[in-house]
């Protein structure tokens, strides 16, 4: 199988947002946090019947005879009356946050009502006080249907900054008949049989957690020794060639080839992987796993603030988000779409329903944990330690 067309949690990562922002408080943009009171500027959201919507590529359902219809948000504005004019353009966090920030330091516009962003950089929205807090109130389906483990983020108590689009696991993919046997923990990874057979991240932050997971770490609450302790095994491990590279989204042409018979992976790529290769499985292991989250936002003076809250409120309709799910076959932020999607009369949509990496079930949640981010005074030295151990 070819390797998947995109993931929106892969994207090779250097210093990132935190370099931007030096970069451009170097050369006289002020950094400087943006009061709540700041945020909101006049909404035309009841005079123009219009939103901008910023997505990833390939994260939305489309027509099976003309991808450029989407139906579920062809069905809101038929609706509302609200023209969504949605744009693929986010390709990599740190490269959007560089494309808007100078803005959001400025006071200005930028031109977008509602983006898609990584938790981890919605995190740094919300510190720098750039995401605008929303109307729960105007949103009913938010409040009864979002997942309790969703809720309330470190970086964002309460969800009141931001909502999950979707969701996802990482954890580890491994084919089982290649092998010749189970994999249950992160610690069966540097088993001798899997020499030059293993890939890891090379994203600071879709990499650490899982693998301080298997060092048995807590990864609420992580301190900086962890970390160091974590990159020590890494480096032992990449000098011992017992890594055989990282890796960005490539890792899905690694395992399905075999040239990889294990690898750190997301949830929703393995859903399909798994459609051509039966024998390639994932694991959530003994010692726990990261859940995520890619999170819709309002930036700070977005001139339809209303219609993307209530765009927002539209995908937890458990019969919207079902449908959204049903096509991109990432872990669903409304728990209640899975009824919507058992009762559905076509077979293959049903089944999807009992799929854990969509809808994981008690004993799997049991294993997950939302890990604290980075925080910005940590990023340049961990991002530098990390970024050395992938160069080797």
């Amino acid at each position: 199988m070819p390797e998947l067309p995109f993931s929106r949690r892969a994207a090779l990562r250097g210093i990132g947002a935190a370099g931007l922002l030096a970069a451009l408080t170097g050369c006289g943009v002020p950094a400087a946090y943006v009061p709540e009171d700041r945020r909101q500027g006049p909404d035309r959201s009841a005079g123009e019947r219009s939103l901008a919507f910023s997505n990833w590529p390939l994260y939305i359902d489309t027509d099976d005879e003309d991808e450029q219809r989407r139906p579920t948000l062809d069905a809101f504005s038929e609706k509302t009356g609200v023209e969504v004019r949605y744009s693929e353009e986010i390709n990599d966090n740190d490269e959007f946050f560089g494309k808007i920030s100078p803005a959001l330091m400025n006071h200005q516009q930028t031109g977008h009502d509602l983006v898609v962003v990584s938790d981890w950089m919605a995190a740094r929205f919300v510190r720098l006080g750039w995401a605008q807090k929303m109307d729960r109130s105007a949103q009913p389906n938010v409040a009864k249907y979002l997942d309790p483990q969703l809720r309330s983020p470190a970086f964002d108590e309460a969800r009141l900054h931001t909502v999950p689009w979707q969701s996802g696991i990482t954890g580890i993919a491994y084919n089982r008949k290649a092998l010749g046997r189970e994999i249950k923990s992160v610690k069966d990874l540097w088993q001798p049989d899997l020499a030059g057979k293993v890939t890891l991240f090379s994203g600071l932050d879709e990499s650490f957690a899982l693998l301080m997971q298997g060092n048995g770490v807590d990864v609420t609450r992580w301190t900086e020794g962890d970390f160091h302790r974590m990159c020590d095994q890494v480096e032992a491990m990449v000098k011992k060639k017992h890594i055989r590279r990282f890796t960005g989204n490539d890792y899905t042409s690694d395992l399905s080839k075999g040239d990889v018979l294990a690898c750190q992976a997301y949830s929703g790529d393995v859903v399909q992987l798994q459609a051509d290769n039966p024998d390639i499985e994932f694991v959530v292991p003994e010692e726990g796993a990261e859940l995520w989250a890619e999170s819709l936002l309002v930036p700070n003076l977005a001139l339809h603030k209303a219609n993307a809250e209530a765009l927002v409120d539209y995908y937890y309709d458990p019969a919207v988000a079902a449908e959204l799910a049903a096509a991109v076959n990432y872990v669903c932020p409304v728990p209640a779409a899975r009824e919507v999607l058992a009762a559905s009369p076509d077979k293959k949509t049903a089944e999807l329903a009992a799929n854990p990496l969509i809808f994981p079930d008690d004993e799997m949640r049991g294993r997950l944990v939302v890990a604290r981010d980075i925080s910005s005074a940590e990023r340049r030295s961990f991002a530098k330690r990390w970024n050395g151990i992938v160069g080797l």
